[in-house]
């Protein structure tokens, strides 16, 4: 089990190390774990534009200025909840967006809750799926990862690590200045990367 002196870093130094570690989430209807395969770094107030956090704290950032080893949960395009892992010391915003995984358990409960999936391949692949087949919702947006039931292993051995610009961020925050996504390089479960004209929100 990784603990959260060993997230209390900044997420972009973070992120590399996170690559093949595990994450569990118990529900009343079983539990899903998936190896994280990629993951993108997200900094706080005045230095990365493409964060949330980049004005400062509002009610919907408040988790990503809080204590390492909790959840940052936000909705997005109306209809996703996408997840990410807060890191570094209070009052420093910094997350790590989960961006795709492999289901290594609970696959017959990831495949359920991902019926439009056409291989396991894609059920945790992007961070609306990942967030869907963990059944990770909006309302578990600063939960805990150490209070259960959730729990973060650590991976078995390092990963080689692939790094490049953010999905989805763009302007200042976005291309070869902020190269903040990281993800295992021939993995099938990293997501297919594609140039978007909309931020992160």
């Amino acid at each position: 089990m990784l603990d959260r002196s060993a997230l209390s870093h900044d997420a972009v130094e973070l992120a590399p190390r996170l690559l093949g570690a595990v994450l569990s989430h118990r529900t009343p209807e079983g539990v899903v774990a998936v190896r994280l395969t990629e993951v993108e770094a997200y900094r706080g107030t005045g230095e990365d534009p493409g964060s949330h956090a980049h004005r400062g704290m509002t009610p919907r950032t408040v988790a990503m200025f809080g204590e390492a080893g909790h959840l940052y949960a936000y909705f997005t395009y109306g209809m996703h909840t996408c997840v990410n892992i807060v890191c570094s010391a209070p009052g420093t915003a910094s997350a790590l967006l989960l961006r795709a995984g492999e289901v290594i358990d609970g696959v017959d409960l990831a495949r359920r809750r991902r019926p439009s999936a056409t291989s396991d391949r894609d059920l945790a692949r992007g961070p609306a799926r990942l967030a869907n087949a963990l059944g990770i919702s909006l309302d578990e947006n600063g939960a805990d990862l150490f209070a259960g039931p959730f729990s973060l292993m650590e991976a078995d051995a390092a990963a080689d690590v692939a790094s490049g610009p953010r999905v989805g961020v763009s302007g200042a925050g976005g291309g070869a200045a902020f190269p903040w996504r990281f993800w295992i390089p021939g993995d099938p479960t990293v997501s297919v990367y594609r140039r978007h004209a909309r931020s992160h929100d």
